[in-house]
Parts: C-alpha cells; sequence; structure tokens
C-alpha cells in the first residue's frame, strides 16, 4: 500500500486536473447531443456501486473511468440548452472557473479573519447587485446559500424583532400567536419556514389571488383586521415577484401600504424573477421596496452562476445580526464588531466563498451583456408564444411573461380530467424522447406545460427545434 502522501501528489494531479478540464470542454462542446433527462429506471445506479467502500485506495483512471460509465448516465443535464424544466440552475464558463478556484483554495470564510478578502469581496459584489438590480442605497446584502434559507432568516428576523428577542431568549411558550400572510402561489419553501420557525402552518394564512395570480390587496387587509379582532398578533407578509407556477407578481406598492400601516414586517420572494431587475424597464415590480423590509433573488437563477448563491438584502442589518450573532470566546479577534463577519447574518457557521464565482460572471460579463442575454430569452419566450397563439389546437394559459410560456392542447367536446390526461401524455412523450426536458403545473385545475427558456447557452435555434419537437410529439387521436 502506498504513503498516504503518494496517493495523489503534485504531478499526478497536475496530470488529471488537465484530463478534467479537457473533458469540461469536451463535454460542453458536445452538451447538445446527450439526452438531456436521464433516462435510467430506479435503481440502475446504485446497483452497478459496490455496497461497500474500498479497503485499499483505487486509481484515479479506475474512478474516472466508473464515473463516465456509471454515474454520467444518471445524471439529468441542467446546463442543456434544451433543459427548459423549473427553473434552470445555470452556469457559465467563468463561474466555473471562479468555482475551481473556490474549490482549490478550499477557504472556510465565517468570519473576516479566517480570509480577509472573502469578507470584503462579498460586501462589495453584494453592493454591485444592489445597484444593478436598483434595490434601495441604503439597504445591505449577503450570500445565502439558497432563497429557502433566505426566508426562513427573514421570519425569524421577523419575530425576533417584534418580540424584543425573546424568542431567542426564553423560547416561544409565552410570545403571541402569531399570523403569516400569503397568496395561494407562494413557494412551498414558505411553509417549511413557518414550521422551522416554531411559526405553527395553521398561522400561515394563504390568501387568494386575481385573475392574474396575484395576492388580493383587499383580501390582505381583510385577514389582517380579521385576526386583530380574534386576538391574533399579525407579524409577516410574504410577497412573490415571479411565483415558480406561472411568474405571478404580487403587487408590491399597495401590499407595502398594509403593512406599513400595520406594522408588519415584509419579505420579498424574487427567487427568479428578481434578476429581471437588471433590466430598467421591469423595475416596475418592485415600487414602494422601500417600505419592506427583506428581498431574495437567485443568481444561480438566470444569472448564470453555479449553484448555490442567494442575494439576500436587508433594510435593518442590526435587527439580522441581533438575531443570528453568538460569540463564543474561541470566535473573539481583534476586528469583532469592527468589520462584517457574514457567520452573523445567517444560520450557518461555515461559509463557503461564494463571491468569488459571481465576481467573475458580472466582471466577464458586464452589466450590459447579462442584460442583453436576458432580453434575448425575453425576445424569444415571445417568439413561442406566438406560435403558441396560432395555433389553434394550443392555448396561453397565462399571459407571457419575461422567459416563461405557460401552455396546454385544447381537445374539443373532451371533459376537463380528459384535456389534462392528453397533455400529460404530451409531456411524457416530449420528456422521453431525450431532446428536451419540461415540467408541468397546474392552473385552475387545467394541467399546463411550462416552457422556460432561460439557459445560458440558449440560442434562437433552440428556441425553434423546440417548438417543432414539440408539435412533433403530441398525441395521436386528436
Amino acid at each position: 500500500m502506498a504513503p498516504i502522501e503518494d496517493i495523489m501528489d503534485i504531478p499526478a494531479f497536475r496530470k488529471h486536473a488537465h484530463e478534467v478540464v479537457e473533458w469540461i470542454c469536451d463535454y460542453y462542446e458536445q452538451l447538445e447531443n446527450l439526452p438531456v433527462k436521464s433516462l435510467v429506471s430506479p435503481g440502475a445506479i446504485r446497483d452497478q456501486l459496490p455496497s461497500s467502500p474500498p479497503a485499499q485506495g483505487e486509481s484515479f483512471d479506475t474512478i474516472w473511468k466508473d464515473f463516465q460509465e456509471i454515474v454520467l448516465p444518471g445524471m439529468t443535464h441542467w446546463q442543456h440548452p434544451h433543459f427548459h424544466a423549473y427553473f434552470p440552475a445555470n452556469t457559465s464558463l467563468p463561474s466555473i472557473l471562479g468555482e475551481m478556484i473556490t474549490a482549490s483554495l478550499a477557504a472556510q470564510c465565517m468570519i473576516w479573519d479566517t480570509s480577509p478578502a472573502a469578507a470584503e469581496l462579498e460586501e462589495r459584489v453584494m453592493e454591485w447587485l444592489r445597484h444593478a438590480y436598483g434595490l434601495p442605497h441604503s439597504w445591505q446584502g449577503v450570500i445565502q446559500d439558497t432563497a429557502s434559507t433566505a426566508t426562513l432568516v427573514s421570519l425569524l428576523t421577523a419575530r425576533e424583532k417584534h418580540s424584543s428577542w425573546q424568542g431567542n431568549k426564553s423560547g416561544l411558550q409565552d410570545l403571541p400567536v402569531y399570523r403569516i400572510y400569503a397568496s395561494t402561489e407562494v413557494h412551498s419553501s414558505l411553509d417549511k419556514a413557518v414550521q422551522i420557525a416554531g411559526l405553527g402552518l395553521e398561522n400561515l394564512i394563504k390568501l387568494p389571488v386575481d385573475e392574474h395570480r396575484s395576492l388580493l390587496p383587499d383580501a390582505l387587509e381583510e385577514a389582517i383586521r380579521k385576526d386583530l379582532a380574534e386576538g391574533f398578533t399579525p407579524l409577516c407578509v410574504v410577497i412573490a415577484i415571479g411565483s415558480t407556477s406561472t411568474l405571478a407578481v404580487d403587487p408590491l406598492d399597495p401590499i407595502a401600504k398594509i403593512c406599513e400601516a400595520h406594522d408588519l414586517w415584509l419579505h420579498i420572494d424574487a427567487a427568479y424573477a428578481g434578476n429581471a431587475l437588471l433590466l430598467p424597464e421591469y423595475r416596475w415590480m418592485i415600487k414602494g421596496i422601500e417600505r419592506a423590509d427583506t428581498f431574495v433573488t437567485n443568481p444561480h437563477k438566470w444569472l448564470f452562476t453555479n449553484f448555490d448563491l442567494s442575494g439576500y438584502f436587508v433594510k435593518d442589518r442590526d435587527a439580522l445580526v441581533r438575531t443570528f450573532s453568538i460569540l463564543p470566546e474561541y470566535l473573539k479577534t481583534a476586528t469583532t464588531g469592527k468589520v462584517n463577519d457574514y457567520r452573523d447574518w445567517g444560520i450557518a457557521l461555515g461559509r463557503r466563498f461564494r463571491a468569488l464565482k459571481l465576481w467573475f460572471v458580472l466582471r466577464t460579463y458586464g452589466i450590459e451583456g447579462l442584460q442583453q442575454t436576458l432580453r434575448n430569452h425575453i425576445a424569444w419566450a415571445d417568439w413561442f408564444a406566438e406560435q403558441v397563439k396560432g395555433n389553434p389546437n394550443l392555448e396561453l394559459v397565462t399571459p407571457l411573461f419575461l422567459n416563461m410560456v405557460c401552455l396546454r392542447a385544447l381537445q374539443p367536446d373532451r371533459s376537463l380530467e380528459e384535456i389534462n390526461d392528453y397533455n400529460q401524455q404530451w409531456l411524457g412523450n416530449i420528456n422521453d424522447s431525450g431532446k428536451a426536458y419540461l415540467t408541468h403545473t397546474k392552473v385552475d385545475g387545467k394541467y399546463t406545460i411550462r416552457v422556460v427558456l432561460g439557459q445560458t447557452y440558449l440560442q434562437k435555434k433552440h428556441v425553434e427545434e423546440l417548438w417543432t419537437w414539440m408539435l412533433e410529439a403530441m398525441p395521436e387521436g386528436r
């Protein structure tokens, strides 16, 4: 058996690293030729793997061969230009380079002292994003891993600020029964955050939406007044700027005024569509944001930066830090209190150097390059929607917004259930072909196919190909 220090020395690493980089380049060059969605059966990957780890070390060549022959066939290729499912978690070549460097440095960036550059680069990059999105200049930003975490952080901060930090100190047993409000279109991460925060799912009030799937301000006002009359304590409203199902946008300005009038915390979940704020023509979505408390959007969605990286912005930095700061002796430093120790700005103590990859992306593309790419995607979605509207056998289920098209096939004289079954079969045909990957939602009971056109290297030709393939995949029997 080789000594531990000889398992992979620098010369061997150099050789294999070059092989991996060459593979990465080949992978992206041939990505369009791969099936987008893995077509393996459940258990197919696990059954090819030994039930026990190797007692003796194995060569890189052996490991690499197994990766390509066993692991790779079980991967769904999220960076494929025909990945149109969910929302993209897209990367770019500059982001990959930044991620490689982050992995190589392997720094634990929990406080300023453990890597000053990591803390100060994060501070500056978040200032860049704040400016690029048109957020209030006085707000401050921090990188969270996901929007789900950011929403939980916001709820916990709201709970603690309202209770004068008694929840953290004494527990929740003596606190009021808090109520949280959101539309029926809100992301499920809010439900999870309410559970984790100890607020109770029964106290999450889901409110009706209008014909655009947007929260009704009058319904919010009515729910707040009703709860006050019944002895509950309204705490927080969470609105969506771009809901997951249909990209619905809640009306921020009137909701923010209601929150201000009742002294409610207001969190804005703009995980995907918030990136469109780079385009001044979409800044109407955040009219009234100065009355809100927190805002989150994900550069790892539609801003070409490796998952995971969420931009979380807060009006009251001190409330955030007071909620999460714990200072044991072993973390005290000479700079404590003089710098941003980002471990105090969220749940995790340990922090990756996430800002580096975003810095690479912002500098490589520039704001104008990012804007042009987003505008291309939006224009191609408009073209796709026009094709749908021009086909008498199809319909747009919701109005086109940004780069997502929600559609379904029509079947005259068929029941809703039969039409839903037909569209489900149509989606299955598309995905089983391996040519593209789409997902669905339901809108007013209608099985709806979502087409999201947001991949980093998407071109107009891919959108045209998708349209052709979708028509070819329609089930027979119309």
